[in-house]
């Protein structure tokens, strides 16, 4: 019997799957990184560093929030398991939670 799209989606880890929506961010974050390695060599203003520091921190955050989100989505999220609505309950109060730490 061969397997359905969903099926090998669903066995495929969300780091694979999210990989071009993830390199995305990835590389906007090491565009922040090279104008702040920019900024310091150009001697700019502290006030201009720490606003490309707290925009690079606000995309790290949000790059983490969306692997933890995909983790818990993938990996602690069962289907199978009786209580499915409470455990969907419990997990969208996780992410948001976490959502709101790194925020």
């Amino acid at each position: 019997m061969s397997a359905t799209f969903f099926d090998e989606v669903k066995g495929m880890a969300h780091t694979t799957r999210d990989k071009k929506k993830l390199l995305d961010r990835v590389r906007r974050i090491k565009g922040q990184i090279v104008a702040i390695e920019k900024a310091l060599e150009q001697e700019k203003d502290c006030s201009d560093i720490l606003h490309h520091l707290a925009g690079c921190r606000g995309a790290m955050n949000g790059l983490m929030a969306e692997v933890v989100e995909g983790h818990i989505r993938s990996h602690i999220i069962a289907p199978e398991q009786p209580n499915k609505e409470e455990q969907d309950k419990v997990a969208e109060d996780l992410i948001a939670l976490v959502k709101s730490y790194l925020r």
